[in-house]
């Protein structure tokens, strides 16, 4: 197997790590919570050999140097602190993702995200749908019509119960890596049932989101999520609610106990994407499908950027 060699990225003077293989048509990685770049260490190789040029970097606070100022803003702050105290809306975790296509050179990319990447991912494609060849999302569906997805499936309600607890400022902090990380662990087995996630990788999730400040930073994903009082929110939710103007593939476990595949039956509609979309449901995996069976999601995903090279 070839081992991936270490990018340096740069968001204005944010400075993020990444994992880079292989030549060819640039496929950008995003992660989701809770995970780190190391997510991706089955797909890099895979595709890699099929031609691609592969870039697995870790988002926007996930190691120190990513951390804007006033990282521990309140996101409805109006102080002197400006961008700083909105750097965790989705907006500008997009303008992260353009910005390290201008640092690596390239016009065109595909983007794949997993979690809070596929929604870091389809902002992005808003942002720049001329330079996006194709988009693909792990494991969250379209998060402007989770009103309607929840409506029609309730009890898919019940798995949400987290996002209301990392709202819990201090406590959902210290919660999350306590007893060895075993809250987070806790996460990863009831979103991938009748899976365990290997010691080694796990180990090294628990290791990324010791890091100073990578937790809390983490965390502020989802406390910035709800907002639509500020700028920076309104616009996220209006991006995430305009047309996908760009080719794109969800994907998602058939058993994922966090968000429930069935809300795909409602969630994923014709008149949301321009150019298309196609729905993939992978049978046997939960919430981090790319880990539990990446033969199966290797295979969709190299078909998928094959045909739209």
């Amino acid at each position: 197997m070839s081992v991936s060699a270490l990018r340096i990225l740069r968001s204005g003077p944010l400075i993020f790590t990444a994992d880079e293989l292989g030549d060819g048509p640039l496929v950008l990685c995003l992660h989701g919570f809770p995970d780190h770049r190391g997510s991706w260490r089955h797909q890099l190789p895979a595709l890699a050999e099929a031609g691609f040029h592969v870039v697995a970097p870790n988002l926007r606070g996930y190691e120190p140097s990513s951390q804007p100022e006033a990282r521990w803003a309140s996101p409805f702050s109006r102080s002197s602190t400006g961008r700083a105290a909105h750097a965790y809306h989705l907006t500008r975790l997009g303008e992260d993702v353009v910005a390290w296509l201008d640092d690596l050179g390239e016009g065109r990319v595909h983007l794949v995200g997993h979690d809070w990447g596929a929604a870091i991912a389809t902002i992005a494609a808003q942002l720049i749908p001329d330079r996006v060849a194709s988009l693909t999302t792990l494991a969250v569906p379209p998060l402007h019509r989770m009103g309607a997805m929840i409506r029609a499936r309730p009890t898919a309600l019940s798995k949400l119960w987290y996002m209301a607890f990392f709202q819990l400022r201090g406590l959902s902090d210290r919660a999350l890596l306590a007893r060895d990380g075993a809250f987070i662990r806790r996460l990863w087995a009831s979103w991938s049932p009748g899976w365990t996630c290997p010691e080694p990788a796990m180990r090294a999730v628990l290791d990324a989101l010791s890091r100073p400040g990578v937790a809390s930073a983490a965390l502020a994903y989802y406390r910035h999520a709800p907002d639509i009082f500020t700028d920076a929110g309104r616009r996220s939710w209006r991006l995430l609610r305009a047309r996908v103007k760009v080719p794109a593939l969800a994907m998602a476990g058939a058993l994922d106990g966090c968000m429930d595949s069935a809300l795909y039956d409602v969630g994923i509609s014709a008149d949301d994407f321009e150019a298309g979309v196609t729905f993939e449901r992978v049978e046997g995996a939960g919430h981090f499908l790319h880990q539990e069976r990446p033969e199966v999601v290797n295979r969709l995903l190299i078909d998928w950027l094959a045909s739209h090279a």
